[in-house]
Parts: structure tokens; sequence; C-alpha cells
């Protein structure tokens, strides 16, 4: 089977203002080689959605996601956004459960499941993040961690749903620790996530789920890494 189209994704978090956005896309779209055949995804903060979207006009595999969401269609959430608002803006992709969300806004694997859903419902590419700390490593739990957040974070996801979500591996002790999972640590982690898959929606499925690797990845590792059967992007 050739391997799965490689996914390069990138979280601004809250970083980059939407006047220093147009500069700095055009950076990217200047560095992309046009022969590497990736898709690349730029997710900004919300205010810079505007501004990256109206820079890619002339980017055919560079594609526009959101950090965040709240998972109901409209009502009296003050400060959130829905998924309706961000498809009208462009966005194919959002971000659900990254660890920061988890750790510091207290979100809930329950929770997170419903704006996996929710993302489904809306058109919307949701990619699930999941991970263990560095004391869940220090015990030998991290598969039962990751295990736990794979399945309640596609809890009452269709096989068909299921065949558009992305799953991100972020072990929260390399987000911007500088550390990183050796390439083996990662493939092996990418080969469990993708067994999970493999057993509740079957091998076509697992085959063709695209699971990103993050956490301190660079210009440095990154080919060591990807080289990994099961790290795509």
């Amino acid at each position: 089977m050739a391997h799965r189209k490689y996914l390069i994704a990138g979280n601004w978090k809250m970083n980059i203002t939407s006047t220093e956005t147009v500069p700095l896309m055009s950076e990217i779209i200047e560095g992309m080689d046009p022969k590497n055949h990736v898709d690349v995804l730029v997710c900004p903060p919300f205010t810079s959605l505007v501004a990256t979207k109206s820079s890619l006009s002339s980017a055919t595999n560079i594609f526009l996601g959101a950090q965040n969401f709240f998972p109901e269609k409209n009502g009296a959430y003050t400060g959130e956004v829905s998924a309706v608002m961000l498809r009208e803006l462009g966005v194919s992709h959002v971000i659900a459960g990254h660890s920061e969300r988890r750790i510091i806004f207290g979100e809930s694997d329950e929770f997170i499941n419903k704006k996996v859903k929710n993302a489904l419902s809306t058109n919307l590419i949701p990619i699930l993040c999941v991970g263990e700390t560095i004391e869940h490593r220090e015990k030998g739990v991290e598969f039962d961690v990751v295990g736990d957040q794979v399945r309640k974070g596609l809890k009452g996801v269709t096989t068909t749903e299921a065949s558009k979500v992305v799953i991100a591996y972020e072990p929260v002790w390399a987000i911007g620790t500088g550390l990183t999972a050796t390439p083996a640590q990662a493939q092996e982690m990418h080969a469990y996530i993708r067994s999970l898959v493999c057993e509740r929606y079957g091998k076509e499925v697992a085959d063709n789920t695209t699971i990103l690797y993050g956490g301190s990845c660079n210009e440095k590792n990154a080919a060591e890494l990807f080289a990994n059967a099961d790290v795509d992007g």
C-alpha cells in the first residue's frame, strides 16, 4: 500500500496578529517546494483567520484550521465561536483535545468528544489530540492513557465519520520543552493508535487514518520521525 499523504500542521497558538499574518504566509508559500507532495495546514488565532484565508488564494495544498470552537450551533456562549462560523470563513480543520485545552481550561474527554462529533456534523475535519504526561510515562501507563483518550474521543463516531478524523499524538512532556519522543517511541505509539482504530473501524479505515506527531518536532528531527511507517506528519 502506498503511504498516506503527509500532512504538516502548524498550530500558531496565541501568537501572530492579523497584521503579522500576511508576511508570514508569504514566507510559508514561497518556502514550499512544489515537488514535495504534502498537504500543509495552518491554525492561526481566530483574529487571523480571515487574513490567512486571503493569503491562501493561490496555494492549493495549504489548508486553514482553527485552534478551538464551542460544540453548539449558536447560543449564549460569550467569547465562543461555533463550527458553523468557522466553516463560513473557509476553515476546513479544527483542533480538539489539545493538551493545553485539557490542562489549562479543564476540557474533559466527554467535552472533547462533543467537539469531534459537532465538527463532523458541520463538515469540518477534527484533529483529535491525545498524549500522556511525563508522570504517566514514568509510571508505565502511557498506552492506557492514550488508549482511553482515543476511545472516549471517538465515542459515538460512525465508521464513515471516522474516515475523516485526523489523530495527533502529542506527548505532553515534549510540547515546547525541547524534549522529543525518539523515532522508536513515536512509531510505537502511532502503531498502537492505528491498532485501536483498526479494532473499532476495520483495517481500511485504519490504513487511511492520518496520525500526526507533535511535540518539539523541527527541521532537525522531522525527517527521522516521518520515516516511520505510522507517522504521517
